[in-house]
C-alpha cells in the first residue's frame, strides 16, 4: 500500500485521524493534539499502563517514508497493530463489564497527572485475546479546573445503562448497540425498568435523575459547564463519581439459569471414540504449519478454539450464545489467554457495515482474514435449523479465501432429528452428496474422515479453485 487509507470510524475528532499505511496504524495530529500528546508521554501513568497494554503501546515518528498529508497535521503517532478489531456488540456481558472498569480506570489515573478523556466509548477499546486495551490515544486532553466529565453521559449510554438492562432485567444488550451506535439514553433504559429496580444500585442516581437532568436541560440555552464551573465544580467530584461508578459495574453480576448450549459438553451425542477421532482430524490439519489466524465458528466451550491456539498466531471464537461466550471469556481470562478472542456471532446474520456512510463501523467478514476456518457441528444448525441454503453457506465460507474444516452431521443424529421435527414438512436439500459438490466447486483438494458412528463426516477443504 503506497497510499494511506483513512479509517473511516476515526472523523469525530477533529484533531487526530487514523490511516492505515504499509501495514502500520497511524494517528496524525493537529497542533493542539500534539501538546496532549507532549503532556500525555511524560505522564507516569502513561508508562505504566503501556507496560501493562492497558494502553495501546505508542510512539511519535518522523521520516521521509511517512505520506505528506494535509498541512493541518502537526506530528505522527504509531500505535501496535490489534489482531482483530471487535465492536461492543459482539462482546458478551463480562467483556463490556471489563471494558467499562478499563475505562473508568484510565480517566482516574489521567485525572490524577492533570488530565481527563474527551469521551468514553467503548469503541475506543480493543482485546489483546482476553486483556482489555485503549487505543484512542487522541482522546487524552488537559484537564480544565471547573469543567465536569465530558464523557460521563456517553459512559452511562454505552456502558453503564447496557450492563444494567443484562443484569437487572436478563435482557441483551447487544441487539440495542448494534442497532445504535449511539447506545441507550437515559429516558429510554428508565422506561424499560421496573419501579422495584429503582431500589437497585445506580438506577436513581444514574438513571432517573440523569433522565431528569437532561430533560431539564434539553432545549435549554444555559450553559451547563459555565453554570457548574460557577457552583465550584472540581475534578475531585468527578473522581468521586468514577469511584461510585466503578463501585456499581464492578457489583453487576448477570445470572442467566440456562441456555440452548451452556450445558453441551454434558448433552452433546458423541460417543468417545467420535470425540478422540474428531480431535485428532483437527490436529493433523492443525500440525503440519503456524497459522496467522484461525476462525472458529459455533465455538461453544473453545475445545478446538483452544485446540488451534497452540498452532497459530490468533483465534476467533465466535458463538450466537451470549452464555456460552461469556462462561468462554472468563475462563480465558482467569488463564491469562493472549491469543484467543471470544465474540457474540450469528453466523445467519453476522455484523453488517454500520454508522456513517455504512463504513463507521465494518462489517464481520471485512475485519479479518482468516487462513483457516473451523466450521464444526454447526452446518446442521445453519441448513435447517435457520434455513440457510447449503450451497450458500459453503459460498460464504469458500469466500475467505481460507482452508477449511467442516463437519457434516447425519439426520440420523439426534439434534438433527430434533431440528426436522421443528421443519415438518419441509424439504432440505441436505445430505453429504450435497456438500461434497458445493465443496468440489469452491476447492481443488478435499481430504474426508468419516467417525466411528458412522453419523459425522469430518471434510478438510483447501486450495480455491478460482485460483488454481
Amino acid at each position: 500500500m503506497s497510499v494511506p487509507q483513512v479509517e473511516p470510524g476515526s472523523f469525530r475528532d477533529p484533531d487526530t485521524r487514523v490511516f492505515h499505511f504499509n501495514g502500520a496504524i497511524l494517528r496524525y495530529l493537529t497542533p493542539r493534539a500534539l501538546a496532549d500528546w507532549q503532556q500525555l508521554s511524560g505522564t507516569r501513568f502513561f508508562e505504566r499502563l503501556t507496560t501493562k497494554r492497558q494502553l495501546i503501546p505508542t510512539t511519535r515518528v518522523s521520516g521521509a517514508d511517512l505520506p505528506a498529508l494535509d498541512e493541518k497535521w502537526a506530528a505522527v503517532l504509531k500505535h501496535e497493530t490489534v489482531p482483530l478489531v471487535s465492536y461492543p456488540y459482539e462482546w458478551p456481558f463480562s467483556m463490556l463489564k471489563d471494558a467499562a472498569l478499563l475505562q473508568l480506570d484510565v480517566i482516574q489515573v489521567a485525572l490524577g497527572e492533570g488530565m481527563t478523556l474527551k469521551d468514553a466509548t467503548p469503541f475506543n477499546i480493543q482485546w489483546l485475546g482476553c486483556r482489555p486495551t485503549f487505543i484512542d490515544i487522541g482522546s487524552f486532553t488537559t484537564y480544565q479546573p471547573g469543567e465536569p466529565w465530558m464523557g460521563y453521559r456517553q459512559f452511562c449510554e454505552l456502558f453503564l445503562y447496557p450492563l444494567l438492562l443484562q443484569a437487572y432485567r436478563n435482557v441483551p444488550f447487544q441487539v440495542w448497540l448494534r442497532g445504535s451506535l449511539e447506545g441507550i439514553p437515559a429516558k429510554q433504559i428508565q422506561s424499560m425498568l421496573s419501579p422495584l429496580d429503582y431500589f437497585r444500585p445506580g438506577v436513581l442516581s444514574h438513571v432517573f435523575l440523569q433522565a431528569k437532568a437532561q430533560a431539564r436541560y434539553e432545549g435549554s440555552n444555559r450553559n451547563i459547564r459555565a453554570d457548574l464551573r460557577h457552583a465550584g465544580f472540581s475534578d475531585q467530584l468527578i473522581k468521586h463519581n468514577i469511584t461510585s461508578l466503578r463501585r456499581l459495574v464492578a457489583g453487576l453480576q448477570w445470572r442467566p439459569s440456562t441456555s440452548a448450549w451452556s450445558d453441551y459438553q454434558h448433552t452433546h451425542t458423541y460417543a468417545s471414540a467420535d470425540l478422540q477421532q474428531k480431535t485428532a482430524f483437527v490436529q493433523q490439519v492443525l500440525m503440519p504449519r503456524r497459522w496467522g489466524i484461525v476462525w472458529d465458528l459455533g465455538c461453544n466451550i473453545g475445545v478446538y478454539s483452544r485446540l488451534a491456539s497452540q498452532y497459530s498466531d490468533y483465534v476467533l471464537a465466535l458463538d450466537a450464545d451470549h452464555m456460552v461466550v461469556d462462561r468462554l471469556y472468563q475462563e480465558l481470562r482467569s488463564e491469562n489467554v493472549s491469543n484467543i478472542l471470544p465474540m457474540v456471532a450469528d453466523c445467519a446474520n453476522p455484523a453488517p457495515s454500520l454508522g456513517w456512510r455504512g463504513r463507521e463501523r465494518q462489517s464481520f467478514a471485512s475485519r479479518g482474514s482468516p487462513e483457516l476456518i473451523l466450521c464444526l457441528a454447526l452446518v446442521h444448525h445453519l441448513v435447517i435449523g435457520r434455513q440457510i441454503p447449503l450451497q450458500e453457506l459453503i459460498e460464504w465460507l469458500a469466500g475467505f479465501d481460507a482452508e477449511l474444516v467442516i463437519e457434516f452431521v447425519d439426520r440420523n443424529d439426534p439434534m438433527v432429528q430434533h431440528l426436522l421435527r421443528h421443519r415438518s414438512g419441509q424439504d432440505f436439500d441436505y445430505s453429504p452428496a450435497t456438500l461434497e459438490v458445493a465443496l468440489a466447486g469452491k476447492f481443488a483438494n478435499i481430504k474426508k474422515e468419516t467417525l466411528e458412528s458412522g453419523n459425522r463426516i469430518l471434510y478438510h477443504a483447501k486450495g480455491n479453485r478460482t485460483q488454481s
